[in-house]
């Protein structure tokens, strides 16, 4: 049984972020996803509005747990007894973070594995910041989100009126 992690801030989930679950949950005998609490990234929704928000977008995914952490991803890895660490890769930009983080990562955990995995081709674009962009001027989010993270987008936008 090979547990993995599959750690961000998830602000908001995409439809990208959803499509490397479905490839992890192939792989990894379990899979969590761990919703990190980056407040200098200035969330748009509270760390338990995202894990509300994904867990509602993974109902019936049998293998994967929501979870969140304050604290180095390898830490709450040894914590939990998980080998694996997951990581979306969407285009050539990402890789040198992600290679630098994998490689520190390493050496402070070397039990603690990455693997990265590459969404499929129609979401290479898609990021959270961007979808919060589109969300600042108004703009529709239908072709980038679940259904159910424009339902809580939209209630994020009353409450915040």
């Amino acid at each position: 049984m090979i547990k993995a992690v599959y750690p961000g801030t998830f602000d908001p989930l995409t439809k990208g972020h959803l499509d490397v679950i479905n490839r992890a949950r192939k792989l990894f005998s379990k899979i969590i996803i761990l919703v990190a609490h980056h407040n200098e990234k200035n969330p748009l929704f509270s760390v338990e509005t995202r894990k509300r928000m994904i867990k509602e977008s993974v109902r019936g995914m049998k293998n994967v747990e929501v979870d969140s952490y304050d604290g180095l991803i390898v830490d709450y890895a040894k914590k939990k007894k998980i080998s694996v660490v997951i990581r979306g890769l969407r285009a050539i930009s990402d890789f040198e973070y992600e290679f630098q983080m994998a490689l520190m990562n390493r050496k402070i955990s070397p039990e603690v594995e990455t693997v990265f995995l590459v969404p499929h081709e129609s979401f290479t674009y898609l990021s959270s910041s961007l979808i919060k962009e589109i969300i600042s001027v108004g703009g529709n989010i239908s072709h980038f989100v679940p259904e159910v993270v424009k339902k809580f987008v939209k209630e994020e936008l009353k409450r915040k009126d």
